[in-house]
């Protein structure tokens, strides 16, 4: 008996100081496995290996839980979207980097399924859509850095319509025809060099 009066025997709670992150990220797990449709309090709290109360105390709902998790993607998505053109010193690189993002690997392929999620869940929630204009502008203004505004919003519709297909594709389509793709939309090349 004296253990169980010592507390022993029963699981601690610990000082967990990052746990709502945690709880997001399992959330951005859960989306990218299961869609807006398939997610659920339990399942984010056993991703994230916390208890189903941790879960609905940070996040009263659903709806609540989506949302903020969308909005720690679209913050992590625009970092690591502006560190992808950093070395981007001239119009071939520019072209290679695009073509990159289109054809991507696992990580890539991971982002542009929570983005399409987004973009769904944002056709039904008008709350959302804050978020898709807010990665759309900033995509927007990192591409507009080396091709223009108007340019850009045509290369950036492009970009997400030929990733789309990408993850739906049963068979990639050739490199050369991204690439292609790519170089005539962003036009012919100025003097400039990019």
């Amino acid at each position: 008996m004296r253990e169980a009066a010592d507390g022993e025997g029963r699981r601690a709670r610990r000082h967990d100081p990052r746990r709502r992150e945690r709880v997001l990220d399992a959330a951005l797990e859960v989306l990218v496995e299961d869609g807006v449709a398939g997610i659920t309090h339990r399942k984010v709290a056993a991703r994230a290996d916390v208890p189903l109360g941790s879960v609905t105390y940070h996040f009263a709902s659903l709806t609540e839980l989506c949302a903020r998790a969308f909005a720690r993607y679209v913050e992590r998505r625009s970092t690591e979207y502006e560190a992808l053109f950093a070395e981007v010193t001239s119009r071939a690189k520019l072209v290679d980097v695009l073509v990159e993002l289109v054809r991507g690997g696992p990580d890539r392929h991971r982002s542009a399924v929570l983005g399409f999620e987004l973009h769904l869940a944002a056709l039904r929630d008008p709350a959302l859509r804050a978020l898709t204009e807010e990665w759309t502008r900033s995509s927007r203004a990192v591409l507009a850095r080396f091709t223009g505004r108007e340019t850009a919003a045509r290369l950036d519709a492009l970009l997400e319509g030929m990733i789309m297909h990408a993850l739906l594709s049963t068979e990639p389509e050739p490199r050369a025809e991204t690439r292609t793709a790519i170089v005539r939309t962003l036009g012919p090349a100025t003097g400039s060099g990019t």
